[in-house]
């Protein structure tokens, strides 16, 4: 299987991801995407060279994506505190897996890339939020080697549960047609505030 980045023209089927996701996941009391993302936010991201597919061609349909970035989401951007948001670090959104590749360690093999490219460009951490009502995904990312680092109390966040990982070479398996990753930048200061 390849990675590569998104294109414009990928954005119908980054939707797709997510309505389907939510699709599955009602059925077992999770809500998790069941609310529509704004399309311009996907779109953007592509733009910016955050989100990549995972192939079996290149031009074959994506089964599992990925965005990767070097930014604090601004609605959760207070969750991490000051030291922590100053440490290099990626983060990792909206990881999906197409249902028909589940069981194929496609999201594992994922976060394995997404950290060895947080490692080639320096970072000291690869960062997750979760949907905080999803134990069943808390679980995952524990399994994956993610420690647990605080659930917001705020009632009204519904992406809380914050965990990571140290960046680390690995082997993840994926004929990788991406750009090389970004040079180390300094820490992130607080453009939010």
């Amino acid at each position: 299987m390849i990675i590569l980045p998104a294109r414009p023209e990928d954005v119908p089927r980054l939707v797709r991801f997510r309505v389907d996701a939510a699709a599955w996941l009602t059925p077992m009391g999770i809500d998790q995407w069941s609310a529509p993302f704004p399309v311009e936010h996907i779109a953007a991201s592509v733009s910016a060279g955050e989100v990549f597919l995972v192939k079996e061609v290149e031009e074959g349909e994506a089964v599992a994506t990925v965005t990767l970035d070097r930014t604090i989401d601004p609605e959760i951007w207070d969750l991490w505190t000051p030291e922590e948001r100053e440490e290099p670090a990626l983060y990792v959104h909206k990881l999906a897996v197409d249902r028909r590749y589940g069981g194929r360690s496609l999201g594992g093999r994922l976060l394995d890339w997404a950290g060895d490219r947080a490692a080639q460009q320096g970072s000291r951490w690869l960062r997750l939020d979760a949907w905080t009502s999803n134990a069943r995904l808390h679980q995952y990312y524990l399994q994956q080697g993610f420690k647990h680092v605080r659930t917001t109390t705020d009632p009204d966040e519904v992406s809380g549960w914050l965990a990571q990982r140290p960046a680390r070479h690995a082997e993840h398996g994926f004929d990788d047609r991406t750009s090389p990753p970004l040079r180390p930048l300094p820490p992130l200061s607080n453009h939010h505030a």
